[in-house]
């Protein structure tokens, strides 16, 4: 899928125009696209980003992109990221690589979000991929069955509510934000509208991976082109 996730992160970049802040993505399609991104840099094209993530800035450093920081930006102009699953009306699952809660507050402050994937990301139904949800580490268990509960009431076929650890097994994952992360194999999100509004809703859940009405555009690389997909949210 290297060559579809480089299709899709080529044509996003021609959304961005001379000027703009963006929003930089975590994940391996945003990383590509960030390494396009510098080569238009050298070439003269004047931008400056957003880290969503400190794996992201490192990126941006290394490939050459201007960044500013997130509590100096007056404006975020478009974000580029990738997403775990999208169903057709551009709901996402995203929070694979740990960075949900950052990613969410830069995309919900742009002007615009383009998601950049390939076509495997794209499904019916969200929930194949476990539903990440970032908590406070503060009663733990607590947050875990009101998450569950949560799943069950809003119709998802809730199985196993895991602690993500770190790679190399020491402990559990600590995101950017010092939070842990419980990810749920969900199966199946019917409604992920209902299940955004009844996860939001309990104390410790400091954010999930649903993106509800925030992407407009979706990306899709394949092996030898990518299709751009726009929704209207007018």
């Amino acid at each position: 899928m290297t060559q579809a996730k480089e299709n899709a992160a080529l044509a996003a970049l021609d959304f961005v125009e001379d000027g703009m802040t963006l929003g930089l993505g975590s994940g391996s399609t945003a990383e590509i696209f960030i390494e396009h991104l510098g080569l238009r840099i050298a070439g003269g094209m004047k931008v400056q980003g957003v880290p969503t993530s400190q794996r992201t800035a490192e990126c941006a450093r290394e490939f050459g992109v201007p960044m500013v920081d997130a509590d100096m930006v007056e404006k975020i102009h478009l974000t580029i990221d990738g997403a775990d699953e999208v169903d057709p009306q551009f709901n996402l699952i995203k929070g694979g690589g740990a960075c949900l809660l950052r990613e969410k507050i830069i995309a919900d402050a742009s002007d615009r979000m383009v998601v950049i994937v390939d076509s495997a990301k794209m499904v019916d139904m969200l929930g194949a991929f476990p539903l990440p949800i970032e908590i406070d580490p503060f009663a733990m268990p607590l947050t875990a069955e009101k998450i569950y509960a949560a799943l069950l009431k809003t119709g998802c076929e809730a199985g196993q509510t895991v602690l993500r650890q770190k790679k190399d097994g020491s402990g559990p994952l600590i995101t950017d934000g010092g939070h842990y992360i419980l990810d749920s194999k969900c199966r199946n999100i019917p409604d992920p509208v209902a299940t955004a509004r009844a996860l939001a809703a309990i104390p410790g859940v400091m954010e999930h991976g649903l993106f509800i009405d925030v992407a407009s555009v979706i990306v899709v690389g394949e092996d030898d082109h990518a299709k751009v997909m726009e929704l209207s949210r007018e």
